[in-house]
């Protein structure tokens, strides 16, 4: 008794579709395409591209490292490139006071930002 209800519904809804043919899922499914390849196209254009974008800068620099230059470290470390190697760097961050560091953990230093001023905060 219950497979023939069943089978009268699907019966029934097989018949039940539109005459003229014309799918309405297939309208959705090509709107859930379009929203999936728009969603894609602003992580691209949003994300993935800027962050392109500054890596490609940090390498710049990185490759135009020279001998006496100002950097700070990722850790925040403040100082002057004493010597430079393939992989690493000796820098100089106090009078007689030199770090070995990766050459991959060294970034540019804004100027801007003198540690005089702190040191003057301070006193």
């Amino acid at each position: 008794m219950t497979f023939n209800l069943i089978a009268l519904q699907a019966a029934a809804s097989g018949a039940a579709a539109p005459a003229a043919g014309a799918d309405p899922a297939a309208g959705s499914g090509m709107m859930n395409l379009l929203m999936i390849v728009g969603l894609i196209a602003i992580f691209y254009f949003f994300m993935i591209r800027p962050q392109q974008k500054k890596q490609k800068e940090i390498r710049k620099f990185r490759e135009s490292l020279e001998k006496g230059k100002r950097v700070i470290t990722a850790g925040g470390i403040i100082g002057k490139i004493v010597s430079l190697e393939d992989r690493w760097i000796l820098l100089e961050i106090a009078d007689g006071v030199r770090i070995r560091i990766d050459k991959g953990s060294v970034y540019e230093f804004n100027d801007s930002f003198d540690s005089s001023e702190v040191r003057n905060k301070e006193a």
